[in-house]
């Protein structure tokens, strides 16, 4: 929380904690209400941060007994502060505005309520109550919703198109600050290939050290160089715990380019206590396995931090949650080529196929075609036949399959090698 607080460019200057049965009128026991107003007043902070979903009742109630203009804001209205924060394309900031008009819809009664009490609820960070502004916010989140999708339907064209272009979609996910856009830098052989290009903070050098939560909102794709295989990696927010299902579901179309991938890189901070580190292996699986079909490879990152029996010993902890993990530093590049081989390992099977093409300008274009979006083994030249062994992804290969038969003349043979 401390993290997240800081996130939003708060300064952190007092806690307070209570174990209780939640209060239904202030969410804490009055007493320690009072408590935290004579905190407030001692530390002259004037925003109160609280680690749970608090009703919008008990956060009017709590701000009654704190000094005026203080601010309270629970874990969520915190984590939808960043948000807006982070978010720099378009997709990000129309993903941001649907999770705060979903958080602020069922608030929208109790500001009814309390309008018609003649108290003011524009503290809670909502403003002043409107009659309309329920249909308002129902109206603004089903045409954010609409233009989310019709986003996420070119999304869908752009990766069939480089799966049809020979490329292997690689994504990273894993909890926020773990280093997935560090990791990115150091696998990427290009600069950005999406229409973000130059959109992303976080991908300047100099956030390469930088400790922040959510430094990723939007996701970034570059190619991947990995050996043999044309891969496209791309970066996507952090998880983050304890999140609720309307959070999720307004970034869902930014999760679609993991559950869509061909290979997902969970990315964890192997520099974190065993347990805490358990703890995120579990939500993020728990994500993942909603939709993911893909292989998942776990990824200990920040290995530089560790001593090889640090290492060695949370391996072997958490063997059931991540059998077989890939350790690495993307600070130093520690074991990164182990990762690229590990990658290509992982990733499905490509086709092997043998064509038999005639010798002309056309043939010669099909072969530089099958060069560029796939891995030649062995191509021969005769008098009047170009022989090419070659493995791709399935849809290339059929694709080289169609090209083939459509040259002239028309003897062109294909079978498995």
């Amino acid at each position: 929380m401390t993290e997240l607080t800081r996130a939003a460019d708060y300064e952190v200057v007092g806690e307070l904690t209570q174990r209780r049965t939640q209060d239904a009128a202030y969410h804490f026991g009055e007493g320690k209400v009072d408590e935290l107003a004579a905190l407030v007043r001692a530390t002259d902070a004037d925003t109160v941060v609280v680690d749970n979903e608090m009703g919008p009742f008990q956060t009017y109630n709590v701000g009654q007994k704190l000094p005026e203009g203080v601010d309270v804001l629970d874990r969520f209205t915190l984590i939808l502060e960043v948000f807006g924060q982070r978010a720099q394309t378009r997709k990000a900031q129309l993903q941001v505005e649907l999770a705060e008009l979903r958080y602020e819809l069922p608030r929208a009664e109790a500001k009814a309520s309390l309008a018609k009490r003649d108290e003011r609820p524009g503290f809670m960070g909502l403003g002043e109550y409107d009659e309309s502004r329920e249909q308002d916010i129902k109206n603004r989140i089903s045409r954010i919703s609409e233009e989310l999708d019709r986003i996420a339907e070119k999304e869908e064209k752009r990766r069939a198109q480089r799966r049809d272009q020979g490329f292997d979609l690689v994504a990273l996910a894993g909890y926020t600050n773990a280093g997935k856009s560090t990791l990115l830098r150091r696998l990427a052989s290009e600069l950005d290939v999406d229409e973000n290009e130059d959109r992303h903070p976080d991908l300047d050098e100099t956030a390469e050290s930088e400790d922040r939560l959510f430094t990723t909102l939007g996701t970034t794709t570059r190619k991947a160089d990995t050996g043999t295989r044309e891969v496209l990696l791309t970066d996507t927010v952090g998880f983050v715990s304890d999140l609720p299902h309307w959070l999720v579901e307004s970034f869902k179309s930014t999760l679609d380019s993991v559950y869509h991938a061909d290979l997902v890189l969970l990315v964890v901070d192997a520099s974190e206590p065993v347990e805490e580190m358990r703890q995120k292996l579990v939500t993020s699986h728990d994500t993942l396995s909603d939709r993911n079909e893909a292989p998942i490879v776990t990824v200990f990152n920040k290995a530089d931090k560790l001593t090889d029996p640090e290492i060695e010993r949370r391996t072997r902890a958490l063997s059931a949650l991540a059998p077989n993990p890939v350790i690495v530093s993307g600070k130093t590049g520690e074991h990164v080529d182990a990762l690229r081989e590990r990658v290509e390992r992982e990733l499905p099977d490509w086709e092997q196929e043998r064509l038999l093409l005639p010798v002309s300008d056309e043939a010669m274009s099909v072969v530089s075609w099958i060069h560029d979006n796939g891995n030649v083994h062995e191509e021969s030249y005769g008098d009047e036949q170009v022989v090419v062994e070659f493995e791709a992804p399935p849809a290339v290969v059929s694709k080289a399959r169609s090209k083939a038969a459509e040259l002239e003349p028309p003897t062109a043979e294909a079978g498995e090698a």
